[in-house]
C-alpha cells in the first residue's frame, strides 16, 4: 500500500485548503509521487464520526489502515482507552504521527508502522479505520474478508467496497463546509454450504438440511426435513450470528420455527423456539457443516 502528498494545495490566511473526496478522485496517478493513494487530512467531524459508527470501546483494538498524521489512532486512543495502531507507507507520515503522539501525551501508548498495509498483519483487529481510493478499497477487500475475525467492525472516510454495500452510511458535515460519507461494515461469517441438524419433534428426531449460499452479509438459503421441502426466510447475518425462520407444514397448519444461533468455523450453536411465542422457552440448537461444501466468500 503506498501513500504520498498531494503536491499543489492552496494556504488561506494561514489554513489548509483540503480537496473534498471528488477533486482527489480526479487527481493524477502521477501526483502522488508513487504512492498509491494522496495523502489528505480527515476533518475532526469525519473522525469523531468514524469511531462512534464502529461503537469503538474498551478493549477494542484499532488499525487506522493509511494512519496520516495519526490523528484517528490518538483521537482513539485518548478517548476510549484501546490499543490502537497506525500503517502507512510514507516514513515522513510515521515521523509526524509519532510527534503528535508525544505532544497528545500518548508514547508508548499508541503504535505506528512504516509498512504496505497489505502486508499487515490484522487478526487481532476488531476495528479498521481507512481514508483510501475505492479501487484501493477493492484491491484490500479479500484480504480483510480472508483475515478479519467475524464481528469486526469496518469504517471507511468518502470510499465504498463496491458490491459489498454498507452496513450503515452517516453522511458528515465538515467545517470545510463539504459534506462526506461515513461507510460502516461488520465482517460476516461465512456460512456457505450444507448445515445438518436432528431436532426432538414428539416421539421422533426430525433431520433438518439447510443449504446456503452468500454474498457477502447477505444470505439466501433453501432447507429440507428428510424429503420434505422447507421454506426458510427472514435470514440475517450480522458478524458471526445467524437467524433465520423455518415455515413447514403440521397437521394441516403452517408453523414457524425461529432459529439464532452463532457461527464457529463448521459449527452453529444457539436456540429455536416457535415464531410468535416470545414467552415459550428456547431449546438448544446446533447444527454443523460439511466444510467441503463451503465455498470462500472473500473476494
Amino acid at each position: 500500500m503506498h501513500k504520498g502528498l498531494i503536491p499543489v494545495v492552496l494556504v488561506l490566511t494561514g489554513f489548509l485548503a483540503v480537496p473534498p473526496p471528488a477533486a482527489v478522485q480526479d487527481l493524477t496517478w502521477q501526483s502522488f509521487k508513487g504512492y498509491d493513494v494522496p495523502y489528505v487530512p480527515t476533518p475532526t467531524e469525519v473522525v469523531d464520526e468514524m469511531l462512534h459508527l464502529a461503537g469503538v470501546k474498551a478493549g477494542d483494538v484499532l488499525y487506522d489502515l493509511g494512519c496520516g498524521d495519526g490523528r484517528i489512532v490518538i483521537a482513539a486512543a485518548k478517548r476510549y482507552g484501546v490499543k490502537a495502531v497506525g500503517i502507512d507507507i510514507d516514513p515522513l507520515r510515521i515521523q509526524e504521527s509519532n510527534a503528535n503522539a508525544a505532544a497528545a501525551g500518548l508514547t508508548g501508548k499508541v503504535r505506528f508502522i512504516q509498512q504496505d498495509l497489505f502486508e499487515t498483519d490484522l487478526r487481532d483487529a476488531t476495528v479498521i479505520t481507512m481514508y483510501l481510493l475505492t479501487s484501493v478499497n477493492l484491491r484490500l477487500r479479500p484480504k480483510l474478508l480472508a483475515d478479519l475475525k467475524p464481528g469486526t467492525r469496518l469504517v471507511s472516510h468518502s470510499f465504498e467496497m463496491g458490491e459489498w454495500r454498507p452496513d450503515k452510511t452517516s453522511l458528515v458535515t465538515t467545517s470545510f463546509g463539504d459534506e462526506r460519507d461515513v461507510h460502516f461494515w461488520i465482517v460476516p461469517a461465512n456460512v456457505t454450504g450444507r448445515w445438518e441438524w436432528d431436532l426432538a419433534g414428539g416421539d421422533r428426531s426430525i433431520h433438518c438440511v439447510l443449504e446456503a449460499a452468500q454474498e457477502f452479509q447477505d444470505v439466501t438459503a433453501a432447507g429440507k426435513e428428510g424429503d420434505w421441502p422447507l421454506a426458510v426466510g427472514d435470514i440475517r447475518l450480522t458478524g458471526d450470528v445467524l437467524s433465520f425462520r423455518i415455515d413447514t407444514e403440521a397437521d394441516g397448519k403452517m408453523v414457524s420455527t425461529l432459529y439464532e444461533g452463532r457461527v464457529a468455523g463448521d459449527r452453529i450453536a444457539g436456540t429455536v423456539r416457535p415464531a410468535g411465542a416470545a414467552k415459550a422457552a428456547a431449546v438448544a440448537w446446533k447444527a454443523s457443516r460439511d466444510p467441503r461444501t463451503a465455498v470462500s466468500i472473500a473476494k
